[in-house]
């Protein structure tokens, strides 16, 4: 995935901030799904690249409970994780022992549950 998520980094459109970020979601099926960070002058209108690859997912037919793991890098040295937007839409679509693999563009990685990275969720029954 490490080659994948750098290749990916090349789509990004990150042209306020400069840092781009590519994610690839893989299903249980076996399939995958590539995403970047998108950026827009109103900066509000910025999706994420793991937005856009869960997104993309969703499009193609697949539903919650599908999801089997998550992988993110940043071009950058250091590892960083997904922003609480992101981990919000995470939560909704993956297991909570679904892994999410961060990675550094040198290559370092970490490896989190879903439960870990969202240790108190805001999910459907919440809404009751």
């Amino acid at each position: 995935m490490e080659e994948s998520l750098k290749r990916l980094l090349n789509n990004s459109y990150s042209p306020y901030s400069g840092f781009k970020v590519a994610s690839i979601c893989l299903m249980k099926d076996g399939k995958s799904f590539g995403g970047v960070n998108v950026e827009n002058s109103s900066y509000g209108a910025t999706v994420c690249a793991e937005r856009v690859a869960i997104s993309s997912a969703i499009a193609s037919g697949y539903k919650k409970g599908d999801f089997s793991k998550l992988y993110v890098m940043c071009d950058s040295a250091r590892i960083s994780s997904s922003c609480f937007i992101c981990r919000q839409v995470i939560n909704e679509f993956f297991d909570r022992d679904s892994e999410v693999i961060l990675y550094s563009n040198d290559g370092d990685k970490e490896i989190y549950l879903v439960k870990d990275l969202c240790p108190y969720p805001f999910g459907s029954e919440d809404l009751k």
